[in-house]
């Protein structure tokens, strides 16, 4: 796979994220209800069942699995998925932001494709293999899980990729790249700004030499808001 370091020109980064959100925020485990393992037992029993494709066991990433999988794997190689494009739509109203001020992560939205990184999965055991990503990814029921072939150069896989709910409170829907930057360059939870969430993907993506226009356009739009907060706070010189 091909690696290189983050771009120069990105105009988001950690010390300006860092800089707007200095205090830190306590985690409200309220603000967003969380399934059980025992509640999420039965769709992945569902989602396993569909499986085919082979013995080989492959997960689809495309956010923050690019840089924190949580998850053993044997092989990583760049892909591609058809029909879904990679959209800051799902809001976070716990982790990286909270219910006054919601952040958003990336989903997959209909239309379009999306590069990513197709990783295949370390372990014998099905379900016992896949409980730890199912259980990060589906546990706030903002995603549907589904078995899409990524197209690698080392062949199609079918992986397990996680897909927008729109029928969560959680999905925006298709908005406009400003108004989407407003809200991540706001928001912050107990687990950072949600701008750091951006970059780190940004980051992620440059590194395997992928450019996605919606990521560097917010992260640009981003980068303006923070620095106008960082001012605002300053006050006259």
């Amino acid at each position: 796979m091909p690696s290189a370091a983050a771009p120069a020109d990105l105009d988001l980064n950690l010390d300006l994220i860092a800089r707007a959100h200095a205090v830190p925020v306590p985690d409200d485990e309220t603000a967003l209800k969380l399934l059980t393992d025992e509640e999420l037992r039965p769709g992945l029993e569902a989602v396993v069942a569909d499986r085919t494709g082979g013995n080989d066991l492959w997960v689809f990433a495309y956010g923050s699995l690019m840089w924190r999988p949580e998850f053993a794997y044997d092989e990583r190689r760049l892909g591609t998925v058809r029909g879904f494009h990679r959209r800051f739509c799902l809001l976070q109203r716990r982790f990286r932001g909270t219910p006054d001020r919601p952040g958003f992560v990336l989903a997959l939205d209909r239309g379009g494709l999306c590069r990513g990184v197709a990783f295949r999965l370390a372990g014998t055991d099905v379900h016992e293999t896949l409980m730890p990503v199912w259980r990060r990814e589906m546990r706030g029921m903002g995603y549907v899980a589904r078995w899409l072939p990524v197209v690698t150069d080392g062949g199609t896989v079918p992986a397990l990729t996680f897909l927008v709910n729109r029928a969560s409170d959680r999905y925006s829907g298709r908005l406009a790249d400003a108004e989407i930057a407003d809200r991540i360059a706001a928001a912050c939870g107990n687990l950072g700004p949600s701008a750091e969430y951006l970059y780190r993907t940004v980051e992620a993506c440059a590194a395997l030499g992928i450019r996605d226009r919606h990521l560097w356009s917010l992260q640009r739009l981003v980068a303006e808001r923070l620095r106008a907060q960082i001012a605002l706070t300053a006050g006259p010189a």
